[in-house]
This record gives C-alpha cells, sequence and structure tokens, in this order.
C-alpha cells in the first residue's frame, strides 16, 4: 500500500474506531432519558439518573460535529486526488480557491450553528443549519466524489449525505423540544433519528462495499480497463519464449 491508499483508510478508521461507538452510547442514553421520562409520567420512581437527559444531548451534539466532520473528511480526499491528478490548480485555481473556502464556510457554519442554539433564535439556527447543510451538497457534486448516481438507492454518498442532513436538522430543533409542551418536537425528534440509525446500519453495510471495490493506487490503472457491464477484464498474454 502506498501512501495515498492509508489516507483512504482514514475516514471508514474514523467511522469505526470513534462515529459509531458514539452512536451506540447515543442510542443508549436515548433509550435510558425515555423510559425515566416515561417512569416518572406514570408516578413510577426511576432507578435512571436524572443526568441521562443531559448526558443525551452531549453525546448528540458531540455526534452531530463526528457525523458532519467524518462526511467533510470522505469528501475531502476523492476531490483533493482528483486535484492533484488533474492538476486543477493550475488549470483553474479559482475552482480550487472556491472548494477550499466552502470547506472553511461548512465548519464555521456549524459552529455557529451550536452557537445559535444557545440564543434559542430559530431563523438564526435555521440559518446556519441550511448554509452548513448546503456546504456539504456543494463539494458532494465537485469532480472525483463516487456518489453511484444509478444505485442512489443504496449509495454510500447518498445514505451519508441524507444521514448528515437529519443530524443537521436534529441539532437544529434541539432547543425547541424543550420548549414545547405538547411533545411534538420531541417526536419529530425520535421518528428522524431513528430514520438516521437505519442509514446509519446501510452506511456500514455500503461502506464495507465500497471498501471491497476500491482498488489500490497501483491496481487502479488496470482495474479500471476491466469491463464493468460484462464482469471481465482482459489480461494479458505472456510473451512465449521461441
Amino acid at each position: 500500500m502506498e501512501l495515498t491508499d492509508f489516507i483512504a483508510l482514514i475516514h471508514p478508521a474514523i467511522a469505526v474506531l470513534f462515529v459509531f461507538p458514539l452512536i451506540g452510547m447515543v442510542v443508549n442514553f436515548a433509550l435510558s432519558t425515555r423510559q425515566r421520562r416515561l417512569q416518572n409520567k406514570a408516578g413510577v420512581k426511576s432507578k435512571i439518573s436524572p443526568s441521562v437527559g443531559t448526558e443525551h444531548r452531549k453525546l448528540g451534539n458531540c455526534l452531530t460535529s463526528a457525523v458532519v466532520g467524518l462526511t467533510l473528511l470522505g469528501l475531502a480526499y476523492p476531490i483533493g486526488k482528483n486535484i492533484i491528478k488533474n492538476k486543477v490548480i493550475n488549470e483553474a485555481p479559482f475552482q480550487v480557491i472556491f472548494i477550499c473556502l466552502i470547506f472553511i464556510a461548512t465548519i464555521i457554519s456549524l459552529g455557529l450553528l451550536y452557537r445559535a442554539n444557545t440564543t434559542n433564535n430559530k431563523i438564526w439556527r435555521g440559518l446556519f443549519a441550511s448554509l452548513t447543510g448546503a456546504g456539504l451538497v456543494i463539494l458532494g457534486f465537485q469532480d472525483g466524489v463516487f456518489r453511484r448516481d444509478n444505485q442512489w438507492y443504496w449509495s454510500h454518498y447518498y445514505i451519508g449525505m441524507t444521514a448528515a442532513m437529519l443530524m443537521i436538522f436534529s441539532l437544529a430543533i434541539v432547543p425547541d423540544i424543550y420548549k414545547d409542551k405538547t411533545s411534538r418536537w420531541r417526536i419529530i425528534h425520535t421518528i428522524l433519528n431513528c430514520i438516521a440509525l437505519l442509514l446509519f446500519i446501510g452506511q456500514g453495510m455500503t461502506g464495507t462495499r465500497d471498501l471491497l471495490e476500491i482498488p489500490l493506487s497501483w491496481q487502479e490503472p488496470y482495474v479500471y480497463k476491466c469491463d464493468f457491464v460484462n464482469k471481465t477484464c482482459f489480461t494479458p498474454q505472456p510473451n512465449l519464449l521461441k
């Protein structure tokens, strides 16, 4: 394996070592929080610590940052590889500058979304959530990103992007959950995150599949000459000694 192959493993390694365990902890705290709430509603003294709700919110915030960061990292590798391989910086330097600015703007927008959550201002929360999501979408449609458009329903890119959008939206509505006495936002939050959990499971499956399909850098010139429709590859005949 060459350096570029090791760099390609950073994205799945962080997902396995950090993001997926964090998802498990968030789900565990979510179930405990719901169980404690139902017990209190029924008038039963709960043995679950009152801090589970606070811990769930803290870990949920961390999870959103981790998912968005992992998405940016997953997009940065193919975009950067395309820029270096096709020497885009020489032919279209302003495009490279634009891409870098979008990366920075997306990170800043996410940070401002966290800041807006402390002010309970719906307009700012909606604005920064939209800017964060827009940044991911713009970067996702840059050259070099493999999207599997013909199989969008089973695409690692589209599933991951949808999960990231759900996490951003869930973060933006957190203040509304605590202010809403009808539990409407809490129900929306629960439904969206259940969908996100299923998407994360899909990410684990599609990510594993893509790792099997992506060749090493030295194999690319040979593998990409194969006929993927008919599932055949040209095998050069060895020179026969006369």
